[in-house]
Order: C-alpha cells, then sequence, then structure tokens
C-alpha cells in the first residue's frame, strides 16, 4: 500500500522557517481576483502597499513554498501519484490579524489518515507562530483516489450543516478569469493539472482547472468585502470542503446566509454549468 498510515501518523513533525513580502500578499491578492475596479477604495486595500491589508486566505500560500498539499504528499508513508490527487477541503483558524510582512516558523504533521474505500484521507495540520505567538493553525485534507480499502477508519461522520430554507442575505457573482489559474500559480502552486492541458487529461478533466484554494480566498473576499465591510480583521476562522472543479472563464456564484452571531454560512457554486457545486459545508466565523 503507497499509504502507510501508521508511518505517516508516528512520524515527528516537520518544521520550516517561512518569509513574506507586501509584494507577496499583492501577487495573491490579484491571483484571487482583487483590484477590480483598480482605482475602488476598496479594492486599494489589497493592492496598495500604503493601505495593504492581508485576507486570512493569504495563509495558505504565505512563505511561497509548496501548498499543504504537497507538503502532505512529501510525508513519511507517502507514496502516491500526483494524478490521483485531489484537495479535499481546507479550514484556518486565525490567531491574530496576519502582518503584511512577516518571518515565522511552520511546524506540520500528519493527525489523521482515513479509509474511504476507494479512496484515502490525509489531513495535514500546519501550527505557524512568529516571534509574538501563534499566528495561525491550517488543516489541509488530501483526497488521494484509488488508495483506500486496507481497512482503516472512515473518520468522523458527522453531518454538515443543512444549508437555510429561505434566500441568502446576500448573493454575488464572481467572473473567474481566463488566465486566473496561470497567475494564482506564481504565489507557489506549480501543480501541473492548473496550467498543463496534457497534465490535466491524465488525471481526468477535459482542461485545467482552477486551484481549490484561489474559490478558496475568492469567496473569503467575497464574504469580507459584502458582509463584514471589508474588515479582513474580523475573521476569525474559515472552513469548506471543495465539492467541484472551477473552470477558468466560469463565473462563481456566492451565497450568504448570516447564521447568529458571529458566523456566516456560504455556498459557491458554477453559475453557467447549472449552479454546480463547487464549494460546500462553508462557514466563516468573524467577530
Amino acid at each position: 500500500m503507497p499509504i502507510d498510515a501508521a508511518k505517516a501518523l508516528d512520524a515527528p513533525p516537520r518544521t520550516a522557517e517561512i518569509t513574506w513580502t507586501p509584494e507577496d500578499v499583492q501577487l495573491y491578492h490579484l491571483g484571487i481576483g482583487a483590484g477590480v475596479p483598480a482605482t475602488d477604495p476598496g479594492e486599494l486595500r489589497y493592492t496598495l502597499e500604503s493601505r495593504l491589508h492581508v485576507l486570512p486566505a493569504f495563509a495558505t500560500v504565505a512563505g511561497g513554498g509548496p501548498p499543504g498539499v504537497i507538503r502532505g504528499l512529501s510525508a513519511p508513508g507517502v507514496d502516491v501519484d500526483l494524478a490521483r490527487v485531489l484537495h479535499g477541503g481546507q479550514t484556518i483558524a486565525v490567531h491574530r490579524p496576519i502582518p503584511v510582512a512577516g518571518r515565522a516558523v511552520t511546524t506540520s504533521r500528519i493527525t489523521a489518515v482515513h479509509d474511504k474505500g476507494k479512496a484515502a484521507v490525509l489531513v495535514l495540520r500546519t501550527e505557524v507562530a512568529d516571534a509574538d505567538g501563534p499566528l495561525w493553525t491550517d488543516d489541509a485534507r488530501i483526497f488521494v483516489r484509488g488508495e483506500g480499502g486496507w481497512g482503516g477508519g472512515r473518520g468522523p461522520s458527522g453531518s454538515p450543516p443543512d444549508l437555510p430554507s429561505g434566500p441568502p442575505d446576500r448573493l454575488v457573482e464572481r467572473p473567474v478569469r481566463e488566465d486566473q489559474a496561470l497567475l494564482y500559480r506564481l504565489s507557489g502552486d506549480r501543480n501541473p493539472l492548473h496550467a498543463d492541458p496534457a497534465f490535466a487529461r491524465r488525471a481526468g478533466f477535459e482542461r485545467p482547472v482552477l486551484h481549490g484554494l484561489c474559490t478558496y480566498g475568492i469567496t473569503l473576499k467575497a464574504v469580507v468585502d459584502t458582509l463584514l465591510g471589508g474588515d479582513v480583521t474580523r475573521i476569525r476562522a474559515y472552513g469548506t470542503r471543495f465539492a467541484g472543479v472551477v473552470f477558468p472563464g466560469e463565473t462563481l456564484r456566492v451565497r450568504m446566509w448570516r447564521r447568529g452571531e458571529g458566523t456566516v454560512q456560504v455556498s459557491v457554486t458554477a453559475a453557467e454549468r447549472g449552479d454546480a457545486p463547487v464549494l460546500a459545508d462553508t462557514v466563516v466565523e468573524h467577530v
């Protein structure tokens, strides 16, 4: 079995130092569609260094190294074909606002390996701290097709919250540029699935797909800009399950429901494909 669950779980945590600059933050924001319209004061918070704030989803690319999915595949006990790998889900807990420039230490380890029958799911937890203390904690759920069936536990079976039956409090649409994946990948995720048509076909897709984490960032920005007055420091946690792919050039339809004090539930679909699900079980927690 290419995945040795016991070896992956018993491996010691791996640490690394990361740094980032305002230019890294600006490039990430442009990669998720910020800057349209270019002179909009709300957009300048994401693009102009004198006004710069950091969207918490930047944590998924901070340091410019390989994303959590790739780091998880390099863990001891894990040896799989990248073409069989999908990003299953992502959660971030923000302990304080992310500075526009920083130096921090990451500590990562596989915390769970689930046997889903026809697939395996790895959970990679990364904790990040700088000289002033913890900054953020993120969990990447890595879905590996064809690697289940060894008799391991299936993992948590709790049901996600149902979407409200009524109309959303807000509905916005966000167009995805044809070159969005090519721009986003400059922040560190160079998986050829998002740029190379031949690799995409080998992975079972008709053409390259948008990074799930790009959709993740676009969605959080939509919530911040629409419901939170553009204040990125109000975000405390953000989690989602990647339910379907997005092709560059499509339009994301983002529906938002306020669920009590401090919680927004979100649904994201691909408008041109009959509202095909893209992000599901999506919750933003804020102050």
